[in-house]
């Protein structure tokens, strides 16, 4: 018997105050234990403005205006990101269905395939809230900058410090200023449309054609599937508190519309824009709403949204430092992450914006779809014929580790020939002219391997060195007596 299990998910520093219905905005150290059924609450409905308002953001376009450089004209690259889109965002709503069932965040719950070894996608994750928040800040304090006439860093450490004191404040919080910020976003983005609509020459036709326009489609379809699925990772972090009976439907659809809307809303935006906003996108909308009072306007809310978004970033990132074993409270944590995201802001703004932002966003989501492939068929082998789900149950039995990250590294693995980055092109994806198809490839091979080595060892004697408690840490950071 594995007694000591539980105690990776129920550590002291792993629990905390929580808050108790709708509306409670007091601060929330509760950690990665899971939540109990007496302190429920919410409706899915909030699933969509918690997933629409954080991304409809100026990083959603300008992921869209990287199709003119790849050389689509507005048909091709719309097709190409309304299809990219769907699919990332098709697994992150049925993740987000996970959370009401299990009461535990994402990550936390891939203890249960990972066991120990869930310190690798752990540690993944934890640099992904940082690159996100670089990728997100990088706009919001170029905005602010504009805005106020401060230094670039200063006005960078000044969204830092917003989005992270709500990302300490933590679940309830951000669930009321993704609402707030919903109403903010979509009314700016209607402006924004009929503006861009009104005055701005959209580029139709397509500058390749053969191979390489079908390369460029893949590869635009990719970039667009990777800002929807980079939530897959974070899904249930943020329906963790709703009610044990929430329609999984409606959970599912909701998170579905959220994602899709305000990720296919942004990036058609930069789509149309093109070339006119390219690098320079905070200063292009200032300029495209004709500066004076509705530039002004727009910088904020350009600099508001990347505070709402990160905050997020910031949420989940120190839930995944928790799920590493760090035994720190999560709003501590949460700075953490926000720190060292100043630096990689920085950095991304020093020159060449659009190959670092291209690059980072790609790499840093190319291990998603081999972790969604693992913890899917993980789910999928315990809920055969169960109506409910125990997590510390489920975690007290013995079960190896191994086959979870032996099928996570070879789905990686499997990807790096269909990478398009341009730190580094695989020769499949060479020969496809840039096609990058990696994510597919990824989330199939971890898939395939996982559900092999599942039936393989649930016939044989575990190995209690990959079991949580047993030798090389125990499952709360510290080294294990052996």
């Amino acid at each position: 018997m594995n007694d000591d299990a539980p105690t990776a998910l129920t550590a002291d520093a792993f629990g905390g105050r929580m808050p108790t219905r709708a509306g409670d905005l007091a601060v929330e150290s509760h950690g990665i234990a899971p939540i109990p059924a007496a302190n429920r609450f919410g409706r899915p409905v909030r699933l969509l403005t918690v997933f629409f308002a954080p991304n409809l953001t100026m990083t959603a376009v300008f992921s869209g205006t990287l199709a003119a450089g790849l050389g689509l004209g507005f048909g091709t690259g719309l097709v190409a990101l309304i299809v990219g889109t769907v699919l990332g965002s098709i697994p992150v709503a049925y993740l987000v269905t996970w959370g009401p069932l299990t009461g535990t965040a994402q990550l936390p719950f891939a203890r249960l395939p990972f066991r120990r070894a869930v310190v690798l996608p752990g540690v993944v994750q934890w640099v992904n809230s940082i690159a996100w928040d670089a990728l997100v800040g990088l706009f919001g304090g170029d905005a602010l900058a504009q805005l106020t006439g401060l230094p670039f860093w200063l006005a960078v450490a000044i969204v830092l410090l917003l989005q992270c004191a709500v990302g300490v404040l933590g679940y309830e919080v951000i669930h009321r200023v993704q609402a707030v910020m919903t109403v903010v976003t979509a009314v700016f983005f209607v402006v924004l449309t009929i503006r861009l609509l009104s005055g701005q020459s959209i580029v139709v036709a397509d500058t390749v054609s053969g191979a390489e326009l079908a390369g460029a489609f893949i590869l635009f379809s990719t970039i667009a599937l990777s800002l929807a699925i980079s939530w897959a990772s974070y899904a249930s972090d943020f329906s963790r508190y709703l009610p044990s009976k929430t329609s999984r439907p409606r959970a599912f659809i909701y998170t579905l519309l959220g994602l899709t809307l305000s990720f296919g809303w942004g990036e058609t935006l930069g789509l149309a824009a093109g070339q006119a906003l390219t690098d320079q996108t905070t200063a292009g909308i200032r300029t495209l709403l004709g500066g004076g009072v509705l530039g002004a306007v727009a910088l904020l809310v350009i600099t508001l949204t990347a505070v709402s978004s990160n905050a997020m970033n910031d949420y989940s990132g120190s839930l995944a430092l928790q799920t590493i074993g760090f035994r720190v409270r999560r709003p501590v944590s949460a700075v953490v992450v926000t720190v060292i995201a100043f630096a990689l802001i920085l950095w991304m703004h020093s020159g060449d914006l659009a190959s670092k932002f291209q690059d980072v966003l790609l790499l840093i989501g190319y291990w998603i779809p081999p972790f969604v492939g693992v913890v899917v068929i993980d789910w999928w082998h315990r809920r055969r014929h169960r109506r409910s789900f125990d997590v510390l149950a489920d975690l007290a039995r013995p079960q190896p580790g191994w086959p979870a990250l032996v099928a996570f590294l070879l789905g990686c693995a499997a990807a790096v020939p269909f990478m398009n980055t341009t730190v580094f092109t695989g020769p499949v994806a060479s020969a496809l002219h840039g096609a990058d198809l990696a994510y597919y490839v990824g989330l199939v091979a971890s898939a395939l391997v996982y559900a092999l080595l599942r039936r393989v060892t649930a016939a044989t004697p575990i190995d209690r060195r990959w079991v949580d408690g047993a030798v090389g840490s125990d499952p709360e950071g510290e080294p294990g007596q052996g």
